[in-house]
């Protein structure tokens, strides 16, 4: 049974492993108790302005050519926006803004355009049910955090890689420039992420936003003048909540096939570094197999599992790197997965095989990005190309061998 890390040798008595399996199952279930069991899908917020425009683009045509469906291949959307010319994508991004702005493959110049139009309908749209008395007042207040966050996020300069108003809302931004970075690093972030929490003012850092912020900074610091790129990636329905979403898998499959979509499409041919905290590891570790080969690096921080025993099972030729700060509390989460609840072996334990960073200045479950922490540090020098400088969680040099260019010290 997957999560059993060894099998009871002949003539042992059997029921010690047993009971440590259902105690670790009754922390499970006490955990969901205490912090609330969150229903299987998160609460449909906002307005279907995503499936109106689907409905249009299933229709629409340029200068009488069909468009690809919205679910095409990222080769074939590519071959399609290659092959028109400026002024053809400006009016497919203005005529069909949260189709064009999430099209996996499409430039992402246009991409970027599509989605500040398709945050401006939806400011509007949010600012109407802001004063909609047929809607409760929580609702009503919902909306007007959401105009506020959307109204941000369409601002001049900000590089919106996604944005689809459904439900809680998904988004990705760019920091860099993505069509000249050598290398991309994507910040791949756990539960309660959606368009609300995509940034913070307070604890700044725990957001995508931030993260993805604090990483691009730190990466200028350990490579000056390196040509890199950070996406802050919120483009998956994420768990509400410690609660049963969190405990199992099946949201972290749909990310998987996301996040699948976005590295196969990125423009040029950058090597691609994932950065991915608490149950992001878990969407990481499920796509980890179906990965294109661009992916060089996944890098797991304060991890529940992948859904799987070892790094072998992950099936990937990317290095793997896994860190866990000392007060994190998910250590205390019983690492296994019994009956499609919890996620398999510990990243950081030796078994799993893993190269294990040092996070020693992070604090707590939430601070791997914080800047000036080691963690943040080590993703800096992976997401750049300086392995050499990496500083291994076991203070020797382990965690970089066998990789070209990182000298022993």
């Amino acid at each position: 049974m997957p999560g059993l890390a060894h099998p009871t040798p002949p003539g042992a008595d059997p029921r010690p492993a047993a009971l440590r399996v259902l105690l670790a199952l009754a922390v499970v279930f006490i955990m969901l108790a205490t912090t609330g069991w969150t229903a299987v899908h998160r609460p449909e917020a906002g307005t279907p302005l995503r499936a109106a425009a689907l409905a249009a683009w299933a229709a629409a045509r340029i200068d009488g050519r069909p468009v690809p469906a919205a679910d095409a291949p990222a080769a074939a959307v590519a071959r399609f926006f290659g092959a028109l010319d400026g002024a053809q994508r400006a009016r497919l991004a203005d005529g069909y803004p949260l189709v064009v702005g999430n099209l996996d493959g499409a430039p992402a110049a246009t991409r970027y355009r599509a989605n500040r139009r398709g945050l401006e309908q939806a400011v509007r749209v949010e600012e109407a049910r802001s004063h909609d008395v047929a809607l409760t007042p929580a609702d009503r207040a919902v909306a007007v955090r959401r105009a506020h966050r959307f109204e941000s996020l369409a601002a001049p300069g900000r590089q919106i890689l996604t944005f689809d108003p459904t439900g809680g809302g998904r988004v990705a931004e760019v920091f860099g420039d993505l069509d000249e970075a050598r290398r991309v690093s994507v910040i791949v972030p756990g539960v309660d992420t959606d368009a609300l929490t995509f940034e913070r003012t307070q604890r700044r850092f725990t957001a995508p936003v931030g993260m993805a912020e604090s990483l691009y900074e730190a990466q200028g610091a350990a490579a000056p003048g390196s040509r890199t790129a950070v996406i802050a990636w919120a483009g998956y329905t994420a768990p509400t909540g410690v609660g049963m979403d969190a405990a199992t898998g099946h949201m972290a499959f749909d990310g998987a096939v996301r996040l699948k979509s976005l590295t196969a499409a990125l423009p040029g041919v950058s090597s691609v570094a994932l950065f991915c905290h608490s149950y992001g590891s878990v969407v990481c570790g499920v796509a980890a197999h179906e990965l294109p080969g661009r992916v060089t690096d996944v890098v797991v921080a304060g991890s529940p599992g992948m859904r799987t025993q070892n790094v072998a099972g992950l099936r990937t030729s990317a290095r793997v790197w896994a860190t866990r700060d000392e007060g994190d509390w998910i250590a205390d989460v019983p690492h296994l997965e019994v009956g499609g609840l919890g996620h398999g072996a510990d990243p950081v334990s030796p078994e799993f095989g893993a190269r294990l960073l040092s996070s020693a200045t992070a604090k707590n479950h939430t601070g791997y990005f914080a800047p000036g922490t080691d963690s943040v540090d080590n993703f800096a020098k992976i997401g750049t190309g300086a392995f050499g400088s990496v500083v291994c969680a076991t203070g020797d040099d382990v965690c970089r061998d066998g990789i070209s260019g990182a000298e022993r010290h």
